[in-house]
């Protein structure tokens, strides 16, 4: 958690403003320190609905992209060097991947798109 929030907001104590954090129903990410320690940085920790597969399968979803598009492709000798691409990667896959539910755009790219199109009207 404090890699990702430091890669995206430099050194810090707590983001700038409260940042929904969804994650499964594993132990781990229920676990009360987890979740105190998230709240403690300006996280607001959320879960998926129990037997909720639409969910979990976005999630995973996701995975398989990474996997596919990023992780086969790239250089990983071991883990610490995948862990130092992954915040590159994650930057790439909004800021400029294609994704066929979005009209094959970035997600940057249709969220832009939709607010200028919505301020037009």
């Amino acid at each position: 958690m404090v890699a990702t929030v430091e890669h995206r907001y430099g050194r810090v104590n707590r983001v700038p403003q409260p940042i929904e954090w969804l994650t499964d129903n594993g132990s781990c990410y229920t676990a009360r320190d987890t979740r105190t320690f998230a709240r403690g940085i300006g996280l607001l920790p959320l879960t998926t609905p129990l037997s909720s597969p639409q969910s979990n399968g976005v999630a995973e979803a996701f995975v398989r992209t990474l996997k596919r598009d990023y992780v086969r492709v790239s250089p990983r000798p071991d883990a610490h060097t995948v862990i130092a691409q992954l915040p590159d990667w994650i930057d790439h896959y909004n800021e400029v991947h294609p994704h066929r539910a979005l009209g094959y755009s970035s997600p940057r790219e249709f969220i832009a798109a939709t607010r200028e199109a919505l301020s037009a009207n």
